[in-house]
């Protein structure tokens, strides 16, 4: 028998606040109704304000996964080349859904240790004087590393080339947590969904899109039917869905959305950059690396640790989850067993990341790994230094 409240530090899902399970509570109603209407005209305008975007914002009923096909199949064809950058594990899996449509991929390699680099990719469209590449596809908050790439620097790059590519990209773990602006960066499709930064359960697909993306939409050749953005947006002009939405989870987004508007956006961003320097500081103190070695890229959202030689991260996470009842995110692909994730997403606050940080070094104490003590206390007086820090003026990188 575990007593308390178990402790989910994993990136995402992240907790779910009570105020929005409270907010999901509620009967299912009528989805051709007047009253339906209100709530879908209230969820697609509120998602604009979340995505920094005056243009279409549509809502599916999927997971994450879902709005990365429903950007592929509206926007490119069989055939199609792209370019994409080897961020860490979801970029690869982003990857293997292009090609499976027939797409055509230049895949940039990575060391899975920084976010894309808009030089690399500056380079690389320059070189395409025939543009044969359709889109640029970048993940904003690479969950399975804990970097970001610089989306505003890499639009940037590509006007500086000159070219006329898509700019694509996948902000499943970054929208509502990590600073984010569609139409300033002219980002042509973001996708998103709801169990992360929103603080909801999954089931939400999200795709934002531009008026150059929705134009492309009308000359491929992909076939599509469920993702079809325009059948999703004739009925979206009045708050509707082409088909049974997901009623209860738009309860909860309504919700999630008014909670990050009454803090403000920039400093729920503020927020989690501060949690997450003050995350750095105790691996740094404890002696263990963080995998993300560009400071400019260190991820609000989480943190990486890498493992010292010779210690298997999960066999860790098995010990704090056993003693301590929290659980942490594991290593995927080329870095499982390697590294542990601490989520710092949602409505996580500083004493909610203090707990999180005491389950961790008593973790390592019990595990028997090699560390120095104190990370929580470097941790907690950097937090004290900083009492009025969701803001953002008092952003400050640490732990390089």
């Amino acid at each position: 028998m575990r007593q308390g409240r178990h402790f989910l530090q994993i990136p995402g899902p992240s907790p779910v606040p009570d105020r929005i399970l409270r907010a999901m509570d509620m009967p299912v109603i009528d989805h051709r109704s007047a009253e339906f209407g209100q709530l879908g005209r209230t969820v697609l305008e509120g998602a604009q304000k979340v995505f920094q975007t005056s243009g279409p914002v549509m809502i599916f009923p999927s997971s994450g996964t879902g709005a990365w096909e429903a950007a592929i199949v509206n926007t490119l064809s069989p055939g199609d080349k792209v370019l994409m950058v080897e961020t860490g594990h979801f970029a690869t899996l982003w990857r293997q859904m292009v090609a499976r449509w027939g797409i055509d991929v230049d895949f940039l390699p990575g060391d899975w240790r920084r976010g894309a680099d808009p030089a690399v990719i500056e380079e690389r469209l320059a070189r395409d004087t025939s543009h044969a590449l359709k889109a640029v596809m970048v993940v904003h908050n690479e969950t399975s590393t804990g970097a970001t790439s610089r989306i505003g620097e890499i639009r940037a790059a590509m006007d500086r080339a000159g070219h006329p590519a898509l700019l694509m990209v996948d902000t499943i773990s970054s929208l509502g947590s990590a600073d984010y602006r569609h139409d300033e960066w002219k980002v042509d499709v973001s996708v998103s969904c709801s169990q992360k930064g929103f603080m909801l359960p999954p089931g939400l697909g999200f795709n934002a899109i531009s008026e150059k993306a929705r134009a492309a939409a009308k000359t491929n050749k992909m076939p599509r039917s469920y993702w079809d953005w325009e059948e999703m947006l004739k009925p979206n002009a009045n708050g509707f869905f082409p088909y049974t939405p997901a009623t209860n989870l738009l309860y909860g987004l309504r919700e999630a959305i008014a909670m990050l508007l009454d803090e403000g956006l920039d400093q729920v961003f503020a927020r989690h950059q501060r949690l997450a320097a003050a995350t750095r500081v105790a691996v740094n103190h404890w002696g263990l690396e963080v995998l993300c070695q560009e400071p400019k890229d260190f991820s609000p959202v989480l943190t990486a640790v890498l493992m010292p030689p010779g210690h298997d991260a999960d066999q860790f996470r098995k010990v704090v989850l056993d003693n301590f009842n929290m659980s942490l995110g594991s290593g995927l692909s080329k870095v499982a067993g390697k590294v542990f994730r601490i989520g710092h997403l949602g409505e996580c606050n500083e004493l909610t990341l203090l707990a999180a940080l005491t389950g961790v070094e008593m973790g390592l104490s019990v595990a028997g790994i090699p560390y120095r003590a104190g990370g929580v206390d470097a941790a907690m007086t950097y937090l004290e230094q900083r009492p009025q820090g969701n803001s953002p003026a008092h952003l400050k990188v640490v732990g390089s």
